[in-house]
């Protein structure tokens, strides 16, 4: 096997991993879980988008939309889409993954007649390409999945990685103990990618402080998050960052009287002491997928935009004396002048230096098939080295084996 192929093979085997962020655990279910479907999971529609469109989008989420988090942003996108295309669209929450709930949802918007549908959980995506097989004339997107056919299956995901850099830069400015805690799920490559670019951030604006990870093994679960953010502020940490689905890592360093950064959406209303957070935008991108089914010119892609293509975010907290630093970074990502791991010296935990300006420096390989070479000593860096990280950078504490 060529090194193209095998880096090729290792970008599509790794996109199966890009699901960290979709909270997309089957028990999950919101903080405050506001819904806007009855009990029965019956979905909900509008029709305030009638304005000519012939598309109408149907879109399944796996928990409750809530007022925070990852599918109250889905819904806000939905919502937005709405609006800028003039779809008609309808959603339906609370369905788990590989049941036959979200069978049941998928054909009763088909017989309904919508003619594309949005799948935003990671477990969804065997059953809406086995839908797509067979409804060749509805188009389906994935969120942050890697299945898709060469007809009427796509899908979408995030470079989360952009505004967590500068979210960093936010608490490296922030903290006075020089310890800065990260409640993590799941030790894969999208959380681990979210990590160092975090840390890369603090590294920026504190170069003497660290960040300590702690696991735990749920994409929501209140206890395990509320515990894992006590550690971490018995430790000493007095700035808590996360890659959750709930605001209980920030309850509980606003209880410590410390400052949180959230993910997913704005979480200033839930959390006392919340700074900032990168955050999604699903409008943009729902609604590029809307027009394109309109014109008949959608093709199915593996999408994976950034910053300057509108999908995330992060508001600049005018109150951090890193503020201008940070406006400056964000300015230069939007630009494509900068990026976040293609710069500097990126060295690991244990000192090897990874990346310099760009250029990998030592052999890196997938770390679910380690016979698959990603890239070279010398190579260029590229997205199958993003998709596949599995090292920590060296101002971060904790293995990123879990």
């Amino acid at each position: 096997m060529t090194k193209m192929r095998r880096t090729l093979f290792a970008f599509l085997t790794i996109l199966a991993l890009v699901a960290a962020a979709c909270g997309s655990d089957s028990t999950a279910t919101s903080t405050d879980a506001g819904s806007e479907t009855d009990d029965s999971g019956e979905a909900e529609g509008s029709d305030e988008g009638s304005g000519g469109s012939e598309v109408r989008a149907a879109f399944v989420m796996v928990a409750p939309v809530g007022d925070a988090g990852w599918n109250f942003q889905h819904d806000l996108g939905r919502q937005g889409a709405e609006a800028q295309t003039g779809a008609e669209t309808a959603f339906v929450e609370s369905v788990p993954e590989n049941s036959a709930e979200f069978d049941t949802a998928v054909q009763g918007f088909i017989d309904d007649g919508y003619n594309l549908i949005f799948a935003t959980s990671f477990g969804y995506q065997d059953a809406t390409l086995e839908f797509a097989n067979n409804n060749p004339d509805v188009t389906f997107e994935h969120i942050s999945g890697f299945l898709m056919n060469d007809t009427n299956m796509g899908n979408t995901f995030g470079r989360m990685y952009q505004p967590r850099y500068i979210a960093g830069m936010a608490a490296g400015a922030a903290t006075e103990s020089d310890t800065i805690g990260y409640v993590a799920a799941f030790p894969i490559p999208e959380v681990i990618r979210g990590i160092n670019a975090f840390a890369l951030g603090v590294q920026e604006t504190n170069p003497d402080a660290v960040v300590e990870v702690n696991w735990t093994g749920t994409w929501f679960g209140i206890p395990e998050e509320t515990a894992a953010a006590q550690a971490l502020i018995d430790a000493g940490a007095d700035v808590l960052s996360m890659h959750q689905d709930s605001t209980a890592t920030g309850q509980a360093i606003s209880e410590a009287g410390g400052t949180f950064i959230g993910y997913h959406s704005d979480m200033s209303a839930q959390v006392d002491a919340y700074l900032t957070a990168p955050v999604w935008d699903w409008t943009p991108r729902y609604s590029q997928v809307i027009e394109a089914v309109e014109a008949g010119t959608y093709t199915p892609e593996a999408w994976w935009g950034g910053m300057a293509d509108g999908v995330v975010d992060i508001e600049i907290p005018e109150s951090s004396p890193a503020a201008a630093e940070m406006e400056t970074v964000k300015d230069a990502i939007l630009a494509g002048e900068f990026d976040v791991f293609d710069q500097g010296t990126i060295t690991d935990q244990d000192g090897n230096v990874i990346i310099e300006d760009g250029v990998i420096q030592t052999e890196l390989t997938d770390p679910f098939a380690p016979d698959v070479v990603v890239a070279s000593e010398g190579d260029a860096i590229h997205d199958g080295v993003l998709l596949t990280m599995s090292f920590f950078v060296d101002n971060v504490v904790g293995s990123p084996e879990g």
